[in-house]
């Protein structure tokens, strides 16, 4: 790719990510969504104004690694600890009924067992920071079902990249057994462990040493260059890379440089975490989406949406508290968000899932985000009015 057409695709996908984003903010809706759009609208899909380069594909990968940086960053392996029975239960429910339901679906549509695996595997993931932004606005993080919310959001992360790691391992394999399945999740277990045990052992050392730095820019370099080389060793013990990049935000969140690092990160992220959301964009194809074509996978995407909804309402079902309301712990596991899009994603370069299925995925994980944040708000409306 010659230089200036690297740089006007880069124009091109921040200016739409940009101009998007806002719009669905306007409307109440994550940016994420709109950088989603984007991404289908100047796509080969639409418009055609970008086509994928190896170059906006490796932004793309290195924004979504600070993406799941930023992600453990927010973290804290303490609220793991502590998210107790009833928001394990949740986070165990919320991932085991998506995926069987999602699994049985799509064997009883005739797809591989691979293909099943990758789908109900996408369907298990939970993104709580859309579910968190609408809590928060409500002044509600404070409530009961808000807390559970959130305390599965911990568990379900971390189930859902352990998940991730097995399934892009039987990709590679091509192949699906108890056995291997096994070994890829102790695998990721004890990568996450050990990286964790480890990590937060050296920290503080670590941590003081690059204080003392004169440089600019000092903490964060050495932040990216400790997720990236933690992103490097998953890489080789064959999991994902998004694992280590995890594994080190969870790191550093136990340092006292935590929200110096979450405040510098934060630039970086604005410019190459959109690239990422774009990107995914642009790998839909809408017209395979057409709802009167004769081998569409419209009612795939329906199909699916449909399941994804209800699949995490379950989760609702196991609360037992009773100062826990359901239905908000339900409707709050619902939105895929980024997250989804990661395990979409994953399942395309793995080459396991067509762009057909890829684009209807993308589907359930944008009727997702866009259902759950107005149901919230109803039924915490309907809750102050009978009060």
């Amino acid at each position: 790719m010659e230089a200036r057409e690297l740089l006007l695709s880069l124009v091109v996908v921040w200016l739409a990510a940009k101009l998007f984003g806002e719009a669905t903010a306007r409307l109440g809706q994550p940016a994420v969504l709109g950088e989603l759009l984007a991404g289908v609208i100047i796509g080969p899909g639409v418009l055609g104004l970008v086509h994928e380069s190896p170059v906006l594909h490796a932004l793309a990968e290195l924004g979504v690694l600070i993406l799941l940086l930023e992600v453990g960053l927010e973290s804290d392996v303490g609220d793991l600890l502590r998210a107790g029975l009833q928001a394990t239960l949740v986070a165990l429910v919320g991932v085991v009924v998506p995926f069987a339901t999602g699994y049985e679906m799509m064997q009883w549509l005739g797809y591989e067992p691979l293909v099943a695996v990758f789908v109900g595997a996408t369907l298990t993931a939970t993104s709580v920071g859309i579910t968190a932004r609408v809590l928060a606005d409500l002044g509600r993080l404070q409530d009961a079902s808000a807390k559970v919310v959130l305390g599965a959001a911990v568990v379900d992360d971390i189930l859902g990249l352990i998940i991730l790691a097995v399934v892009t391992g039987i990709a590679q394999t091509g192949s699906i057994s108890l056995v291997g399945m096994s070994i890829l999740s102790a695998k990721a277990v004890v990568f996450l462990v050990v990286a964790i045990f480890i990590g937060i052992r050296l920290a503080p050392t670590l941590v003081s040493w690059v204080v003392s730095m004169k440089t600019r820019g000092t903490d964060i370099v050495y932040s990216l260059i400790f997720a990236l080389a933690l992103a490097a060793v998953a890489d080789v013990v064959g999991l994902a890379t998004i694992i280590g990049a995890f594994a080190a935000g969870l790191v550093l969140a136990t340092t006292e440089r935590r929200e110096h690092i979450e405040q510098r990160i934060k630039p970086v992220a604005d410019l190459l975490v959109p690239v990422f959301f774009v990107s995914v964009g642009m790998n839909v194809q809408p017209a395979l989406l057409n709802p009167f074509a004769d081998d569409a996978e419209f009612a795939v995407a329906l199909v699916l949406s449909a399941i994804a909804v209800a699949s995490k309402l379950a989760a609702g079902l196991a609360v037992y508290q009773g100062e826990v309301r359901r239905w908000p712990v339900g409707v709050g596991m619902i939105p895929r968000g980024e997250v989804g899009l990661i395990f979409a994603g994953a399942g395309l370069s793995a080459g396991v899932i067509a762009r057909d299925l890829y684009s209807a995925l993308v589907g359930v994980v944008m009727l997702t985000t866009f259902v759950a944040p107005p149901w919230l708000k109803t039924l915490y409306a309907k809750k102050e009015a009978s009060s």
